[in-house]
């Protein structure tokens, strides 16, 4: 097994997860209210494109750090998982800028397609506001090297951040032609 990389501190991490998350949460919710029009010379969709990437090479990494971790291969399921933690960094940062530039969507498919695009979307939209206080809280205990904990937490965690990375580019595929 791997060593611990920071000082167990349950009380604090518990305070920065919560804050971190809330803050996150807000900024997503509060800028979606938002719009700013600005020529940056560019298609600000380019953001929801690179957005879709982002979350497929989230997903393939998540199926790579288990298939590590399966084969005992600790040190590699560590940086892989530390990969997809800084690409949803950098997704977080794209996805704000999106919807901060582009506005709101709106869907122009009927029927079923509109019935499965609206089914994705909301269990998409629903997992992506509360995974990441589940995220940061089971790399807080691979961190501290409790990794009985960590993989309890994980048999949750993981099948849910996959779901999000997963759906995520769906939804996009769904929602681009209507990308004005």
């Amino acid at each position: 097994m791997l060593q611990a990389v920071i000082k167990k501190n349950d009380k604090q991490a518990s305070a920065l997860i919560a804050i971190f998350s809330f803050v996150v949460f807000a900024a997503v919710i509060l800028l979606s209210k938002f719009k700013l029009t600005v020529n940056l010379g560019f298609n600000v969709h380019v953001f929801a494109t690179a957005n879709a990437i982002i979350n497929s090479v989230i997903a393939v990494l998540l199926i790579w750090a288990l298939v590590a971790v399966k084969k005992k291969n600790y040190l590699l399921h560590k940086k892989i998982m530390i990969a997809a933690l800084i690409l949803s960094v950098i997704f977080l940062l794209s996805y704000i800028a999106h919807h901060l530039l582009a506005g709101e969507t709106k869907f122009g498919g009927t029927g079923v397609t509109r019935f499965f695009y609206l089914a994705i979307l909301f269990t998409h939209i629903f997992l992506a506001a509360i995974i990441l206080p589940f995220i940061l809280y089971t790399t807080y205990r691979a961190l501290i090297a409790e990794f009985a904990l960590h993989k309890k937490l994980a048999k949750y965690t993981w099948p849910l951040w996959l779901y999000v990375a997963i759906s995520g580019p769906i939804v996009y595929w769904l929602i681009s032609p209507y990308y004005r």
